[in-house]
């Protein structure tokens, strides 16, 4: 839906109960609201800034803490109060070198990139036999024994679709999973084709996990095409394919993280809040736009537009994880530090800057009323109604798990996944109008999540 086509079905809008909240929302101040939003480019300059003055932003390093102190000093200047950062302590995975070559039987060299936690090759690289497989299960039934001491590569192709379902189990396995199994099976080393829908030279990074007593090995992904070309070499050939490989990733330990906390204060101070959420880190291999840079544009963009309104019944929270692409240490720490029952609905922004296309709900059968006062209002800006028992969030999960409500909007996630911790998850790859469009919906849920403003 194009902004005028929703600004005109706006006009058309009833009034919107909200018996939850203990208020109507009158058609003329949604319309205005949203009306202003979709005018309005804050999420855009958020965005702009955070990427080009600080760029990448991998949890637990320098550059991190560059982001943090950024996003206090920003979100200080956009008027919100009680800014601050929760400190605390993470383990931290650093990148170095990275290099594939196949020796034969076709000797070229391939394009790929080292996993979160991988483990390091020799300084030299290591050399060895590599044992292909279509999928992750012909990798699980197959006997380890034909996988001790060679490099493992499993080619296991992602669907595209838009509600991302295809980053989903049994698709992601090779990646989350893969290395783990690997290292248990005596693998030298493993390389998966990307968890990705693109089919650029531009491999998919993202994080994997060994369980304590199993050595980490060194673990990759190759871009699509690199894959592609790999499988088919080794179908090709019935001599063993030789690979070198050099990855020199390291393990540098303890290192200081943060999330950075604001608010949009509320008028009843025993009210339980609203929280907005996104995570400040990225990948260290872009300045992560789709991946999280856009969720933290949107929600404060949203959480302004209510601020600038007035005050609302309930104290917003605008919370901007820190770590959660390597392995949701915000999230944690955060969980650890607060109650979860203190909230009356926490959501998070994390699956880009393309525009919302359903709304989804967890917040029990007592508030269905208010759950079905959030789909009416967002529907003139093309926004489906769709579940009432789902919400999602990683950063948020944690506090869902201590009782906090939850709720989703849901972006159209059909190119998501040719930018997600790739390269180029750079800003020329946004759409503002559509980027306006996720903070008109932020904003609407926020005038019906947290109260009336006055």
């Amino acid at each position: 839906m194009t902004r005028t086509l929703a600004l005109a079905a706006l006009a058309a809008l009833p009034l919107i109960a909200t018996p939850a909240a203990a208020h109507d929302l009158e058609r003329e101040e949604l319309f205005a609201a949203q009306h202003n939003a979709m005018q309005d480019d804050t999420a855009w300059e958020i965005l702009r800034d955070l990427t080009t003055e600080v760029g990448p932003r991998l949890g637990g390093t320098p550059a991190e803490a560059r982001a943090r102190a950024w996003a206090v000093e920003q979100l200080t200047a956009l008027g919100f109060a009680n800014v601050r950062v929760e400190d605390y302590m993470m383990p931290t995975w650093v990148r170095g070198h990275e290099r594939a070559h196949i020796l034969a039987p076709f000797p070229q060299e391939l394009v790929l990139t080292a996993l979160g936690n991988s483990g390091a090759t020799p300084p030299e690289g290591l050399t060895a036999e590599v044992v292909g497989y279509h999928d992750y299960q012909a990798f699980l039934d197959d006997d380890p024994s034909n996988q001790a001491g060679k490099i493992v590569f499993i080619s296991n192709q992602m669907p595209r679709n838009m509600d991302g379902s295809g980053y989903s189990m049994p698709f992601g396995a090779p990646r989350w999973v893969g290395p783990n199994e690997a290292a248990k099976r005596g693998a030298a080393a493993i390389v998966v084709r990307s968890i990705g829908t693109d089919n650029n030279r531009t491999p998919h990074t993202g994080n994997t996990n060994f369980e304590d007593g199993v050595t980490p090995i060194p673990a990759a992904a190759l871009a699509v095409p690199d894959a592609e070309q790999l499988m088919r070499i080794v179908n090709r050939y019935d001599e063993p394919v030789k690979m070198h490989l050099l990855l020199t990733p390291r393990q540098i330990g303890e290192q200081p993280s943060g999330n950075v906390i604001a608010e949009v204060p509320g008028r009843d101070p025993d009210a339980k809040k609203v929280m907005v959420a996104c995570h400040l880190d990225s990948w260290d291999n872009a300045p992560g736009v789709f991946d999280d840079g856009a969720g933290c544009a949107i929600t404060a963009a949203a959480a302004k537009q209510i601020m600038e309104m007035g005050q609302p019944e309930r104290t917003i929270e605008i919370v901007w994880f820190g770590a959660e692409e390597v392995g949701l240490w915000g999230a944690r720490a955060f969980a650890e530090a607060h109650d979860g029952t203190d909230y009356h609905v926490v959501a998070e922004s994390d699956f880009g800057a393309d525009r919302v296309w359903k709304v989804t709900t967890d917040l029990g059968e007592e508030r269905k009323a208010e759950a079905d006062a959030l789909r009416a209002a967002l529907a003139p800006l093309g926004i489906a109604s769709g579940e009432y028992d789902r919400a999602g969030g990683a950063d948020v999960g944690p506090l869902r798990a201590e009782g906090a409500p939850g709720l989703s909007l849901r972006q159209d996630g059909t190119r998501y996944f040719d930018l997600h911790h790739t390269s180029n998850d750079t800003l020329d790859k946004v759409d503002p109008e559509q980027l306006r469009q996720n903070v008109a919906a932020w904003t609407t849920m926020l005038m019906v999540m947290a109260g009336p403003v006055e």
